[in-house]
């Protein structure tokens, strides 16, 4: 039988792997809760900044990151396919607990598609993603290139909606005159077709017989 006179007894290390958890957790919470904090008044500062056609601060404390330039966003962005659906999100954090379109890269939920699209496209996630807000510089060989793309697409014809219903109707009244045509080819082929006499002569005997000769 275990001695209870050592440390209070069996079950001591666990409730003191819970104190230890419970302690870690509020310090995680609160280091994050002053890291917007701080991530948010730089953000305002530095908008304020912006308006004002100065260029925004950085924080002291962060590393410096080579950020790459602005690209265009080449996948389309999904955003109906978890519509009226709970998705669990790995993450220890209150704002992935949110009802809302949650973005890992900034570790917050938005509530909306639109605003989740403002978001996205503004320059705090782009920096947390790596990205500077500054885009390439086109050469003249890509101008002249997008140029003849563009061209090319305007060359197409693009057809209204009557159009459309015109040569849909005009499609579908072929494809019926085509079946026409296939099924009255397979009843001629069938009327071509030599008739062999011996059996007539069977069928007329098997009807005599049964007395409709």
């Amino acid at each position: 039988m275990a001695d209870s006179s050592r440390g209070g007894g069996v079950y001591d290390s666990s409730a003191g792997d819970t104190n230890f958890r419970r302690k870690w957790d509020r310090e995680e919470y609160t280091q994050r809760a002053k890291d917007r904090e701080k991530n948010a008044a730089l953000a305002e500062k530095n908008d304020s900044r912006r308006r004002r056609g100065l260029a925004p601060e950085k924080d002291k404390d962060e590393e410096y990151v080579e950020q790459e330039l602005l690209q265009a966003r080449e996948e389309a962005i999904d955003l109906t396919s978890n519509l009226n659906k709970t998705v669990i999100v790995q993450s220890s954090s209150v704002a992935s607990k949110q009802p809302g379109f949650y973005c890992k890269a900034c570790d917050c939920t938005v509530k909306d598609s639109v605003n989740y699209l403002d978001h996205i496209n503004g320059w705090k996630h782009q920096k947390n993603l790596g990205m500077s807000m500054k885009v390439e510089r086109s050469s003249v060989d890509q101008v002249r290139a997008r140029l003849e793309a563009l061209k090319r697409k305007s060359d197409v014809p693009e057809l209204d909606f009557d159009a459309r219903v015109e040569k849909a109707q005009a499609e579908e009244e072929e494809e019926k005159r085509a079946r026409k045509r296939e099924k009255k080819e397979k009843k001629r082929k069938l009327k071509e077709q030599p008739v062999d006499d011996s059996l007539v002569t069977e069928d007329l005997d098997i009807a005599s017989m049964m007395g409709f000769g």
